[in-house]
């Protein structure tokens, strides 16, 4: 986002927070739920989005449409955050769009974090992530573009039913739909990110040949927050292509340290003799 728009999603976020501080896990999820519709109905309608984000009308003016449109249709709570956040100034109708989504989905991730579900709402994310990536077919079908949304959220509805926790098949469904802009791995990946930074967590994702046991994974997680200076949540993928050793990534920085990555460093420094 731009800077006007940054400011005026910030405002939203704050009132946001506000809110859950005295409201019901339950009833801040119901919240988050109507605001992600919202965004489904920005995504459909271009000439909505100009419209709730044009610089030529005042904030009450957009707030003011906003409410004769959707009052009654939504809760109370939701619109009240929703006219804050088409209050502000937003740089590009896109950004509006984008805002909308996140304000939605750190809703869901405060209701959880209410509820003490936070953290395995986090797990179960990455961990659906990664049985999607190991089945070709499967990750075929749910990053289909042709197919429509609502047909790949109700397969991932089937697959996660009794398996994870209802803010968590929701936060599927945003990725389905392309939560900012994102294929759905990567709008996954971003959602795991998000989890993590509301519980004061980086998240490192760990590549292994073969599962590390409880005790190296603390001692992995302890090595790294120490190096960040804040709580590290490790992920791990087991990849026995890497043949051995550990590779690392934590935001931009990859500490790669697998026998692969030195097999394919000699193999490189021969071929240039």
């Amino acid at each position: 986002m731009q800077a006007a728009s940054r400011e005026s999603y910030k405002v939203a976020a704050e009132r946001l927070d506000a809110y859950v501080r005295g409201a019901e896990p339950s009833v801040v999820a119901s919240t988050a739920d109507d605001i992600l519709s919202v965004a489904d109905l920005l995504r459909r309608e271009p000439r909505l989005r100009r419209a709730l984000s044009d610089p030529a009308r005042s904030g009450a003016d957009r707030a003011g449409l906003l409410g004769d449109m959707l009052r009654g249709k939504i809760g109370a709570d939701a619109l009240d955050l929703l006219a804050s956040l088409v209050s502000g100034r937003w740089s590009a109708p896109s950004e509006l769009l984008d805002g909308t989504e996140r304000l939605g989905v750190e809703a869901l991730l405060a209701s959880a974090d209410s509820s003490g579900d936070l953290g395995e709402v986090e797990d179960e994310l990455f961990r659906f992530g990664q049985v999607v990536s190991g089945q070709s077919a499967l990750s075929n079908a749910l990053s289909d573009p042709i197919a429509p949304v609502g047909q790949r959220a109700a397969l991932a509805r089937e697959l996660l039913a009794a398996k994870a926790r209802p803010v968590t098949v929701r936060l599927v469904e945003a990725a389905l739909g392309g939560f900012g802009g994102r294929s759905f791995t990567g709008a996954l990946t971003r959602l795991v990110e998000l989890a993590a930074d509301r519980r004061d967590r980086q998240v490192a994702y760990v590549t292994v040949a073969a599962p590390l046991s409880d005790e190296e994974e603390r001692r992995l997680g302890a090595r790294l927050s120490a190096m960040y200076g804040r709580e590290v949540s490790v992920k791990q993928t087991v990849d026995p292509e890497v043949l051995g050793g550990v590779s690392v990534r934590v935001g931009s920085d990859l500490y790669d340290g697998t026998v692969l990555r030195r097999l394919n460093e000699t193999r490189n420094a021969l071929a240039k003799r």
